[in-house]
């Protein structure tokens, strides 16, 4: 299956926390993670957050008071949030899930740094994506 190692374990359980803002998964191995729906966000798998390779990467912001307007699941590996700033394009696979979990601390840091890096706050809007063929012409 897409995403998933013999050694990732599925979950026992999904909890979708509207006021804190978090997702809870629990996991075969005992593990248990409530991950922010914030980092969620701006660790999304999608290519419209991660780019199309090393470097590529687009930096989120904005992004603290988001929230999921759905969760899908995919199969029996992953889940697919569509959250309320309208991202649905992300897969969540356990594995990667697990790893947002376990991961979290040093997750926030780097988020943190990228964003001083570039001289922004985690609440500065974001610049909308350049409309599609700008500057070409046919």
């Amino acid at each position: 299956m897409a995403g998933l190692t013999a050694q990732t374990p599925n979950p026992t359980s999904i909890t979708v926390h509207e006021q804190s803002r978090v997702l809870e998964i629990g996991f075969a191995d005992g593990a248990s993670f409530r991950i922010p729906f914030e980092l969620m966000r701006v660790y999304s798998p999608s290519a419209e957050v991660q780019g199309h390779g090393p470097g590529q990467e687009v930096l989120q912001t904005g992004k603290r008071d988001v929230g999921l307007a759905d969760l899908a699941q995919v199969g029996h590996y992953a889940l697919q949030p569509t959250f309320t700033d309208g991202h649905s394009s992300g897969l969540f696979t356990w594995e990667y899930l697990y790893f947002l979990g376990s991961q979290q601390e040093a997750l926030w840091r780097q988020y943190e740094e990228r964003l001083a890096a570039a001289g922004k706050s985690r609440d500065a809007e974001m610049a909308p994506p350049p409309a599609p063929g700008c500057g070409h012409s046919h």
